[in-house]
């Protein structure tokens, strides 16, 4: 019996991508005025380097340092005992108050919803933000849950079964989107 791999497929390259940050960071600076309420979040493993790019994207062009935080909800799943059945794991780095900011969240992919659904109760046991706002790379469609993202950078539609994956140079060494 020989099995198949299926040839991943290019959905986005390290230009459209580049692309979408600039964007984001125009819709951004648009809806958000003069940004010094602001505050970015990165939920691990992509978020916080997509966050980062867009921080210094917003510097370069306005002059604004927009604080960068990261966020690991692993510990905030709903099938945390499945993963975790005998330890723990927390690597949020938030060196920021988030009372009264505007919490921009940033994930790489939205799917069912429950990533960010963790996020958002990881965040109020932080803090009371003003608000909470979301920007993804990729909205995959699929919810399980009533979320949507105030930032999408493509929208797709995708089979349960399908897989989408944002490679970042920062971790991956290449800056893409691919789906099988």
């Amino acid at each position: 019996m020989r099995t198949f791999k299926t040839a991943n497929k290019r959905l986005l390259n390290a230009a459209q991508i580049k692309a979408i940050l600039e964007r984001f960071a125009r819709e951004m600076t648009k809806a958000y005025g003069n940004l010094d309420q602001i505050v970015f979040i990165g939920i691990r493993t992509r978020g916080p380097y997509v966050a980062k790019r867009l921080a210094e994207f917003i510097k370069k062009r306005h002059g604004k340092e927009i604080p960068v935080g990261e966020m690991d909800i692993t510990l905030y799943r709903d099938d945390l005992n499945a993963l975790l059945p005998g330890g723990t794991i927390d690597h949020t780095r938030i060196p920021f108050d988030i009372a009264n900011k505007i919490v921009v969240l940033f994930d790489d992919v939205l799917n069912t919803g429950r990533t960010v659904r963790a996020a958002v109760d990881h965040l109020i046991d932080l803090g009371r933000p003003r608000m909470i706002h979301l920007a993804v790379m990729i909205d995959r469609g699929g919810r399980e849950l009533p979320i949507a993202a105030n930032y999408v950078g493509k929208k797709i539609s995708l089979a349960a079964s399908g897989n989408v994956q944002v490679r970042l140079k920062e971790i991956d060494k290449t800056d893409e989107v691919v789906f099988q």
